[in-house]
């Protein structure tokens, strides 16, 4: 997927802020999202802040061969991304760590790793962020625009996602715009 400026921009306003149901293109993809009890609000919150963080790096910042700012990321994040380093002190950084490892059978990403798979000129990030809507008592589905393709590059989705506290991820599955509507509008 191309990443525009634009585009960027787009994916940031939809992090901050749900979008209008009437923008969503024809269909999205959907990664459905178990996360340690009661927490689905901080973790919807977790997500967002680091996203946020990435996509303003990829309006503002030059991406080269130099390491990146990482101030604007949240510590835990910093600090799960810490390949053999030090175990993250926060209980839902730590589980999911090592449920993204034994999915995923690689290693923690790094930071820096990360960070520049924001970067507009890459390609191999398939999908830009559209929505996160509660669906259950400890479960979230997170809604992304993939340009309707089934099968796309999102491993570092994965890892943020259970970076951020999800004990199990499922997807994603392509559905038409129409179901993350009737989900926003049950909430």
């Amino acid at each position: 997927m191309i990443h525009s400026e634009e585009s960027v921009a787009a994916e940031l306003d939809r992090v901050r802020q749900r979008p209008a149901i009437e923008s969503a293109p024809p269909v999205l993809a959907a990664f459905t999202v178990d996360v340690l009890e009661g927490t689905p609000e901080a973790y919807a919150l977790r997500v967002r802040r680091v996203l946020s963080a990435a996509l303003h790096l990829a309006c503002t910042a030059e991406f080269g061969d130099e390491d990146l700012p990482t101030d604007g990321f949240p510590d835990w994040f910093k600090t799960v991304s810490v390949q053999g380093g030090e175990t993250p002190p926060q209980e839902f950084a730590r589980h999911g760590r090592t449920a993204y490892v034994d999915r995923s059978g690689g290693g923690p990403w790094s930071s820096q790793n990360w960070i520049y798979r924001f970067d507009p000129e890459e390609d191999s990030r398939g999908w830009e962020f559209w929505d996160i809507v509660r669906v259950g008592p400890a479960r979230l589905r997170v809604w992304v625009d993939s340009w309707g393709e089934s099968f796309f590059g999102s491993l570092e989705l994965l890892w943020l996602l259970y970076a951020a506290g999800a004990t199990h991820v499922e997807g994603p599955e392509v559905h038409k715009a129409g179901t993350w509507a009737s989900e926003v509008r049950g909430r």
